[in-house]
């Protein structure tokens, strides 16, 4: 398996660091609002390199956190009067929903900012114990002109750091806080041992990844990933003050996924144009969506549009066709060279043009040996577990295939569409077929096709 490291800016091989473990930490949202398809990007990207890793034996332990301390949450504390757990319980709960409906696996570890407090405590003090801390109106800055190496795992700092414009008084603009004093009544603020305060954002992740999964060598977790735009400063930011409390480097491998563009635009709340994944789910469904999102290679930036969602949908319609015509039929072993094939092209950096590629022949393949052999079960039996492989790795095609086409029909809809084909059963029991025509008709006005099966009479949208 072959991975693109954002800090060699190339693809290596990956080789984890102990035996066959591999240790992922990947950061989560700042929860103060409801998850937007920035954040759903980057979770169905690092959810497809944890089933791709998975699918090549490697015993994965995957972390994402929950910034739940940060001045957006008082802020929106203050807006709403609410409180801190109210704010971000709910959101938390919100981007946990959000995620499960777009296919995403939840995390073995979902730490929170606020219950690792102690940990950012031995942290901060470790580095000022070694000298790469001072202290300005009772804040506690990192000083990175006694880091060396600052700069060298993004190389993107220099120009920023020199066009920064700075009033705090910091010795250098690139300096950031491990710990904010409490500047007020209204601050959000924990005891600690160096006063009344908050940690700064970037100290966070250092410190869970230290807590929960961290080896003691020369690097402590095999892979760090997020969105593009954390690569600098907050990446360059945990690097540095890990290296420098612990010696060695924070990850072997940094990976980032590009960003989600509306209209040409970058996505941000700034410019209006922010897309809220709950918005989205009241009009696709959650794998329709997630198709959509990952069609793009994740380290291509995606520009969302209605579109192309709907011509990704399509082909995923051709999935749930071929799923569709072998339904009923039990799964068996999966085809080893169908499998291989896939996950090859997978392990190319998430190839994921070159898997839908191979997705692509092998329902095209699939639906030339039914039209041959229509009756044929064994052969409809590779075919689902194939399909069952495909759901495995990519997250895509677990849905009953009726029921997908079924999408978009409102409960008292399917209500009346049921008792209509209950009527159409009962008809055709009592040889009234000039009735059951005639229901089968009123279905064909509504945009209904109905198939009668030894399983019953099923029914889809057209």
């Amino acid at each position: 398996m072959h991975i693109y490291n954002s800090h060699t800016k190339q693809k290596e091989k990956f080789k984890p660091i102990k035996n066959n473990d591999v240790k992922i930490y990947v950061c989560g949202p700042t929860v103060y609002d409801d998850a937007h398809l920035g954040h759903a990007r980057s979770s169905i990207s690092f959810d497809l390199l944890r089933r791709c890793l998975e699918a090549n034996k490697y015993n994965v332990t995957f972390v994402k956190n929950f910034t739940d301390i940060d001045d957006k949450i008082i802020n929106k504390m203050n807006a709403t009067g609410k409180s801190l757990k109210e704010i971000t319980e709910h959101y938390i709960e919100s981007y946990l929903n959000d995620m499960g409906a777009l296919g995403v696996k939840r995390a073995d570890i979902e730490p929170k900012a606020t219950e690792s407090l102690d940990a950012m405590f031995e942290l901060i003090n470790t580095l000022k114990e070694k000298g790469y801390t001072y202290e300005l109106n009772g804040d506690i800055y990192f000083d990175t002109s006694k880091d060396k190496n600052y700069c060298s795992l993004s190389n993107k700092c220099q120009e920023d750091t020199e066009s920064r414009v700075d009033n705090t008084g910091k010795k250098h603009p690139a300096d950031f806080a491990l710990w904010k004093a409490c500047k007020g009544e209204d601050d959000v603020c924990f005891d600690s041992p160096f006063g009344k305060g908050r940690p700064g954002w970037h100290i966070e992740c250092s410190a869970m990844i230290k807590q929960h999964i961290a080896y003691d060598g020369e690097y402590e977790i095999d892979i760090h990933g997020g969105g593009a735009d954390l690569f600098f400063p907050h990446h360059e930011n945990e690097e540095a003050q890990s290296s420098c409390a612990h010696g060695g480097h924070l990850a072997k491998y940094w990976m980032h996924n590009g960003f989600v563009n509306i209209n040409g635009e970058k996505m941000s709340k700034s410019l209006g144009n922010s897309f809220f994944v709950k918005d989205a789910l009241k009009v696709y469904d959650g794998e329709i969506l997630r198709f959509y999102l990952m069609s793009t290679h994740y380290r291509s930036g995606l520009n969302f549009n209605e579109e192309d969602l709907l011509a990704s949908k399509k082909r995923l319609d051709k999935l749930y066709r071929l799923k569709k015509r072998i339904y009923g039929v039990n799964k068996t072993n999966t085809d080893k060279e169908f499998e291989n094939r896939l996950l090859e092209a997978m392990n190319d950096d998430l190839n994921i043009s070159k898997a839908l590629a191979v997705v692509d022949d092998f329902i095209k393949e699939a639906n030339e040996n039914l039209d041959k052999n229509p009756k044929d079960k064994v052969l409809k039996q590779q075919i689902n577990s194939n399909i069952s492989f495909i759901n495995t790795l990519l997250g895509i095609g677990y849905k009953d295939a009726y029921e997908y086409f079924q999408l978009g029909i409102d409960e008292n809809t399917k209500e009346k569409i049921n008792s209509l084909i209950q009527k159409r059963t009962e008809a055709k029991k009592e040889k009234n077929f000039e009735l059951a025509d005639k229901i089968r008709d009123e279905l064909i006005s509504m945009d209904i096709a109905i198939q009668d099966t030894p399983n019953g009479t099923l029914w889809e949208k057209v």
